[in-house]
């Protein structure tokens, strides 16, 4: 065959002629198009779950307030004018707001009027009145235009998530309550601001005053607990299944069981906190530090797996010339394989930590399901988490914390995209080439 025959042999385009080989291009350019419409379908579906959070969810971050004149009678705060702590924090502060919500409104009379005149306000407004008394006692005896935060209801009502063109009985905000917030909006005495007790507070049963802080927190100190017992035990036991584990029955059982306890629903690791770690050893319940012991088991399996595979990613040229120059096994894995390894390892850890932030059922088992108002100060007290505090909110009947509960699932995912972007920033920290 000449040089001629050849060359265009390679460059004569396929004849389209033969039905087989049309029938395969078309299979082809078919599977091509599916590809690429399963993912914008699945692209699609993420922007309307996201979409749909997000719509609900954002609403969250502002709440409505009301400007009161407060007469701040040193009679109800400081009787004696002594100014002491003591006293100035079991002042009667709920009648000087109720003084002023009267002297807005008198012509309101009635014991059932004026209690739906005072729930257009928070039920925590005297605490926060208490507060910037106790910050400064000199405005005992004055006259102050104070914002507090509305009622859910009145800041449903605001956001218009409660229709006005609704039969009175339909709504949980009555005509004389809307009557008096448009008295209250026509004069600029109502607001809508950014809510920075969303971010700063624990749970609470009212809506305008609960927040994620305490859960946040929670999460963290979990997560710490998780990582420094996950970490360090899961590398090394990939490090010696591995690199020194003689192949035998015994190791082979032993990765058959990682590899199951990796499948084994989260639960079951609940369960096993539940009987082992508060029943036997009689650690707190619904405590980070137990919540992390559970997690870190059901992460350990997800830590070792994907260490192995790091470590089995290493070219056995790198070991063979560590070991060529005279190191030791020992001097091999520490100084050459793992740190080469250490990308796959650190980015399939962090995944396991994605993992073990989503989880609830565990969780539930050991008792963080609690309804915990102070922000935890360590690890072995009362906590919850981000996963428990959304199951909680979106079980609640207010429809205030349809809202709270997707600006916590909001704040769930910036937790998870920020751990994703750690895991890329170490892969490309520590990732070698060779």
């Amino acid at each position: 065959m000449t040089d001629s025959t050849v060359e265009n042999a390679t460059t004569r385009k396929p004849d389209f002629s033969d039905a087989h080989l049309r029938k395969r291009y078309r299979a082809e350019a078919r599977f091509k198009f599916y590809g690429i419409a399963a993912i914008f379908a699945a692209l699609a579906m993420l922007a309307v779950l996201l979409g749909s959070i997000i719509t609900t969810g954002s609403s969250a971050f502002t709440q409505t307030e009301i400007a009161l004149d407060v007469t701040l009678n040193p009679a109800e705060i400081d009787p004696h004018g002594t100014q002491d702590p003591a006293v100035l924090a079991k002042g009667n502060y709920r009648k000087l707001l109720r003084d002023a919500m009267r002297s807005h409104f008198p012509e309101v009379s009635g014991r059932r009027d004026l209690r739906n005149l005072y729930k257009i306000i928070s039920s925590g407004a005297d605490f926060t009145l208490r507060r910037m008394i106790e910050a400064n006692p000199g405005l005992v005896g004055t006259t102050q235009t104070i914002w507090f935060k509305s009622s859910a209801d009145i800041d449903q009502l605001n956001k218009g998530a409660i229709p006005r063109d609704v039969a009175e009985a339909d709504r949980r905000v009555n005509d004389d309550q809307i009557s008096w917030f448009d008295a209250l909006s026509a004069e600029d005495r109502t607001r809508r601001s950014f809510s920075a007790t969303f971010f700063t507070s624990g749970d609470s049963r009212e809506p305008e005053q609960a927040g994620v802080w305490g859960a946040v927190v929670g999460t963290a100190l979990t997560l710490v607990v998780t990582l420094v017992l996950s970490f360090p035990i899961g590398v090394m036991a990939a490090v010696y299944l591995e690199e020194f584990a003689p192949k035998n029955r015994w190791t082979d059982l032993i990765e058959v069981n990682i590899n199951n306890l990796a499948a084994v629903p989260s639960i079951v690791f609940g369960l096993l906190g539940l009987a082992v770690f508060l029943n036997f050893f009689g650690l707190p319940r619904s405590a980070p530090l137990v919540g992390g012991i559970v997690l870190a088991l059901m992460t350990l399996p997800t830590v070792i797996i994907a260490g192995r595979a790091a470590l089995q990613s290493v070219p056995p040229s790198i070991r063979e010339a560590a070991l060529g120059v005279g190191a030791s096994p020992l001097q091999m894995v520490s100084h050459h394989v793992l740190p080469l390894a250490m990308p796959g390892i650190l980015t399939g850890t962090i995944i396991g930590m994605a993992r073990a932030l989503g989880e609830t059922a565990p969780l539930l088992m050991i008792g963080m399901v609690a309804f915990i108002v102070d922000i935890p100060r360590g690890f072995t007290d009362a906590a919850t988490v981000l996963p428990v505090q959304v199951f909680l909110w979106a079980d609640a009947p207010e429809r205030a914390f349809v809202e709270r509960t997707s600006a916590a699932i909001m704040v769930l995912l910036a937790f998870l995209v920020l751990m994703n972007l750690a895991a890329v920033l170490l892969r490309r920290k520590f990732e070698r080439r060779w």
